[in-house]
């Protein structure tokens, strides 16, 4: 199975080409006003138009009610909705099959007491996606740049694809592959020059070298 390449928090008609061009399989849109990342309605359509077919397009939501979900939907068209917040089984499963969109859930991993949600998360949702825990008191969910230990994943044995995410940057990510052997790899902040800014040629560099680890993610 080919490793999937997920590049998130794009922003811009530059960078998104880039990714899409460098062969990406995913990538992210952020709607979430806290985050440097985060975007309006308008643009998230345009983004998602120039998209036309060529990845998979993922919404990143944070504890978001219907009528933010409507509008995210209606203009992005998503593939996916990435979910980051402390949404409850039940609010999952009715995002589920009120939108009729795969729903990923992002599990914040700190240590292996955090892995002990898996078994319901899988249950109820379409993937999985392991990030590093906010640091306390943080605005925003997820490991803002820094990894978690991988090793935490290393022989799961899981029902639902996953993904890892947190952290990763050209230099770390054939290690993030080769300890957990995700199904895929999702990058914001180490393809950035400035907190929110991608940079076109770090994001060719990360997905070159994510694709380079490929064989190391077949199960």
């Amino acid at each position: 199975m080919s490793l999937l390449v997920k590049i998130c928090g794009l922003s811009t008609s530059e960078t998104l080409a880039a990714a899409l061009d460098a062969g990406a399989d995913m990538v992210g849109f952020v709607f979430f006003p806290p985050s440097p990342r985060h975007l309006s309605l308008e643009t998230g359509r345009a983004l998602g138009a120039q998209v036309g077919g060529r990845a998979l397009k993922v919404a990143l939501t944070v504890d978001a009610d219907d009528a933010t979900l409507e509008g995210i939907v209606e203009a992005l068209a998503p593939d996916a909705l990435q979910l980051h917040g402390r949404e409850t089984l039940a609010r999952l499963v009715a995002i589920r099959q009120r939108f009729g969109v795969s729903v990923m859930k992002a599990i914040a991993v700190e240590r292996a007491a955090d892995l002990a949600v898996l078994p319901a998360y899988a249950a109820v949702c379409d993937g999985i996606l392991f990030d590093a825990r906010a640091p306390k008191g943080a605005s925003r969910p997820g490991g803002l740049g820094a990894p978690f230990d991988w090793r935490l994943l290393e022989g799961l044995d899981l029902d639902r694809p996953f993904m890892v995410s947190g952290g990763l940057t050209v230099d770390n990510v054939a290690d993030a592959v080769r300890i957990t052997r995700p199904g895929g790899v999702d990058v914001s902040s180490g393809v950035e020059r400035a907190t929110g800014v991608k940079d076109v040629d770090m994001i060719r560099n990360f997905i070159r070298a994510a694709r380079a680890t490929e064989e190391l993610a077949v199960r």
